[in-house]
């Protein structure tokens, strides 16, 4: 139903609502990143828009309504997003949506918000959005997207519809992308790397180069750990520059290490990097438990720090003192 992987259960409820014509004025999906809350908000605004839905609670996907609000493009869905991951959501972006939203909707019954990484939104801008929550227009329906309830105001968090979502057992997500035209192994490792992200998965199996990428970088750390501290603190002024990928880099990383532990604590947890178990093995034997974990604990303590804004560089360096030497 709605063509998603997994979340069953939300698209149950959301489509109850479509139903009964109970929807909420507000609704918050949070999980990790790429886990689905994105494509998930766009069904229900599909669900509530479609012109021909072809039972009550679903949506055709191919109706004009249905395709542009896949594009995100539909007149009266205003997509609302900080300009990159990390980077703040301002103020002025939810002053200039809540005059949109004061509009009678063009086309639709609703004018649908799409508050896309909304952990991302400054106190003001949260604050600003709460006069919206609290004095809802009828024919306005909000959904935001976060990564935990945690980073939000608690009053942002009360006047929403919450709806938390969980990354999928890997032999789930193996199976979809399987029935999705995905090769058996091709799947297998997708459904690994991705560690139960649906949206993450398709995302990454639309792009070829990136697990040449992931080799790349899980190469890259492996000959780290026998460099020098002087060529570590040249690999890092070289890191700092790397924008954006610098966060897919790190948590490659942080995939690693936590794998590394698993395989040292010889649990029965599913691994990110199956492809990569006997490297895992050695480092693990070289390094033991204690240094695996130091490793994990570091590169978290550097994927918090440039959350909050902190220099890539100087960051980066502190990662390489703490990372181990083999």
């Amino acid at each position: 139903m709605w063509n998603m992987i997994g979340h069953d259960w939300a698209v149950r409820l959301l489509a109850q609502h479509v139903v009964s014509g109970k929807v909420r004025h507000a609704y918050l999906f949070t999980g990790p990143d790429g886990v689905g809350k994105r494509t998930l908000a766009l069904r229900f605004a599909q669900a509530l828009c479609c012109e021909a839905p072809p039972e009550a609670g679903e949506a055709c996907a191919i109706c004009r309504a249905c395709r542009l609000i896949a594009d995100q493009l539909h007149p009266d869905l205003h997509s609302v997003a900080s300009e990159e991951v990390g980077a703040s959501l301002r103020v002025g972006q939810i002053r200039e949506l809540q005059r949109k939203l004061a509009l009678t909707p063009y086309e639709a019954q609703w004018r649908i918000a799409l508050l896309l990484r909304f952990h991302d939104a400054t106190a003001s801008a949260s604050n600003a959005l709460l006069k919206t929550l609290e004095e809802p227009s009828e024919k306005v329906v909000l959904l935001l997207t976060a990564r935990t309830v945690e980073e939000l105001l608690p009053t942002v968090v009360s006047r929403c519809e919450v709806l938390r979502l969980r990354c999928l057992p890997a032999s789930e997500l193996e199976s979809a992308l399987k029935d999705r035209g995905e090769a058996a192994e091709q799947a297998k490792l997708l459904a690994a790397v991705a560690a139960g992200r649906p949206g993450w998965a398709l995302h990454v199996s639309e792009d070829p180069k990136w697990l040449h990428r992931r080799t790349q970088r899980l190469d890259d750390l492996t000959n780290l750990l026998k460099m020098t501290r002087a060529q570590r603190f040249e690999r890092a002024e070289m890191m700092a520059k790397e924008g954006h990928s610098l966060y897919q880099l790190l948590e490659t990383w942080l995939a690693y290490w936590r794998d590394a532990a698993l395989m040292s604590m010889e649990t029965e947890a599913s691994l990110s990097n199956p492809d990569r178990t006997s490297e895992l093995e050695r480092v693990g034997s070289q390094v033991g438990i204690r240094g695996l974990l130091e490793a994990l604990q570091a590169t978290e303590r550097v994927l918090n720090a440039l959350d909050r804004n902190a220099n890539p560089r100087l960051a980066l360096e502190t990662l390489m003192l703490d990372l181990p030497r083999i």
